[in-house]
């Protein structure tokens, strides 16, 4: 950065380092804490901080009505993602404290758990180093609105909520074939979830209480207090349909797991929109452009601009050019940087399109600097890219362009008029598909985040789709498969 040179010019490899390894969450999440905790000593406890595992540690809550599988869900996400299931019989069992033996004590005399009383058991089993260290996933707790708030008034705060739903009726057939196994205190189900080993299933028994009187006030319980709860947490909150096979409910959650929470961090938008011909890349980088005030990059109009200027490159490519020979990769992308190394597409970001054909120009942005941070793969069939090019026409009077069943021309001395573009007749479309196709398994093999849209819809649908992959962070990677 030169320092001479007004305004300042940060590089991009600034932001784009930040942005990899996440320094400004980072920095958000240790001035949360440290807010929360408000230590004597702030800089020991930001310089613990920096030495805990990291950001991305799991941090779930899982909750819903009797009989949802909670606890099912529970623990196969925390076996998925290698934390630790914690559930509030387990810290009141486990708890040696004072505080866990009056939890004791009320569970033993009919009391519900005061409120800060089981907050306070949860954030001292969430402080223990296998937490802290492997992240959590928490079932069933907290569930009601008290609980909620003085459990995030604590410092836990849940990066997942996950919400399952399911009727009522579903629910109470559930129940009644719910059994407990009273040495072990695992949840069976006859029907659904019975246990393998006989021994176990002739010790099986029902729940304290009846089914019927425990289901009743569990359920009623939850209605009363669940829109409250859920309001705690509704930037963070996934509702799952628990009336399906678990592996279904279970695959819905784990990929919502896998999603990352917005945060106030700032991002230059890099952008590449690769498709087929008649994807609709350009009207997409405009849309894009004009709301984010980002620059429209089109590459193939940045060529033309460049072979009609005077440049020393231009001299370089006209005969190329002139000879309808395809231009070498390495001019064209010096023509490309040239363009993304200016102060406006530094400062502001860009949205690129007719770039990068195939995998080795792929390579090649990359090597020089410019790293997208969304790629786009506009997916649309070859027949409704037929349908879209080979039925435009141009009114060589007027210059505008009308579509045989989009935009139909408003007269017939008009339409007996309208001229085909050389590029949009049948053959030079099939062509052009070709070489995409031939090339788009290459590029998505090398943009592995990158995102597929379906294109084949009208323009606003499709930027939609794309301003909430733009404006969310990218899911994280998934290092197996569900099975």
């Amino acid at each position: 950065m030169d320092a001479t040179k007004k305004p300042l010019r940060i590089p991009p490899e600034f932001a784009r380092y930040a942005e990899e390894k996440q320094i400004f969450q980072l920095l958000e999440q240790m001035l949360q804490e440290l807010l929360v905790a408000r230590p004597s000593d702030p800089l020991e406890f930001m310089a613990n901080f920096l030495k805990k595992p990291g950001i991305n540690i799991p941090k779930v809550i899982v909750y819903g009505p009797p009989a949802s599988g909670k606890r099912t869900i529970s623990k196969l996400a925390a076996s998925k993602l290698h934390s630790v299931h914690v559930s509030m019989t387990q810290i009141i069992d486990y708890d040696t404290t004072a505080s866990g033996e009056e939890a004791r004590t009320c569970i033993k005399q009919g009391k519900p758990l005061p409120a800060q009383l089981a907050t306070d058991l949860v954030v001292n089993r969430l402080k223990q180093e296998d937490c802290q260290t492997k992240g959590w996933v928490m079932e069933g707790f907290p569930n009601t609105r008290e609980q909620a708030l003085v459990l995030q008034s604590a410092g836990v705060l849940a990066k997942h909520f996950v919400h399952l739903e399911a009727p009522d009726s579903v629910l109470v057939e559930r129940y009644s074939g719910k059994r407990v196994d009273p040495v072990t205190g695992d949840v069976y189900h006859l029907t659904f979830a019975p246990p393998n080993n006989t021994e176990v299933a002739n010790r099986l028994k029902e729940e304290d209480g009846g089914i019927e009187v425990n289901m009743h006030a569990k359920l009623q319980h939850y209605h009363e207090h669940y829109r409250d709860l859920l309001q705690c947490y509704k930037e963070t909150t996934c509702a799952v349909n628990a009336d399906q096979p678990i592996t279904d409910v279970f695959s819905q959650v784990f990929t919502f797991l896998h999603t990352r929470l917005r945060s106030a961090a700032p991002i230059t938008p890099h952008v590449v929109l690769l498709g087929p011909t008649g994807a609709g890349k350009s009207v997409q980088a405009a849309i894009l452009a004009e709301k984010y005030q980002i620059m429209d990059v089109d590459f193939n109009q940045l060529v033309q601009q460049t072979l009609a200027s005077d440049s020393k490159l231009a001299s370089v490519m006209r005969p190329f050019n002139d000879s309808n020979v395809a231009i070498p990769d390495d001019m064209l992308l010096e023509v490309l940087t040239n363009r993304l190394n200016q102060l406006d597409c530094a400062t502001r970001g860009w949205v690129l399109h007719g770039f990068p054909l195939n995998r080795d120009q792929a390579e090649g942005l990359f090597k020089a600097g410019h790293h997208p941070n969304r790629v786009y793969f506009l997916n649309i069939p070859p027949d409704s890219v037929l349908e879209r090019l080979t039925l435009q026409g141009l009114d060589p009077l007027t210059g505008e362009r009308y579509h045989s069943l989009y935009k139909p021309p408003p007269n017939q001395e008009v339409k007996s008029r309208l001229i085909t573009h050389p590029s949009n007749r049948e053959e030079a479309v099939k062509e052009r598909l070709t070489q995409y196709h031939a090339n788009v398994d290459d590029l998505t093999n090398y943009y592995t985040s990158g995102q597929h849209i379906n294109a084949d819809l009208d323009p606003r649908t499709v930027s939609e789709c794309i301003e909430t992959i733009l404006v969310n962070p990218l899911p994280k990677p998934q290092p197996f498969e569900l099975k």
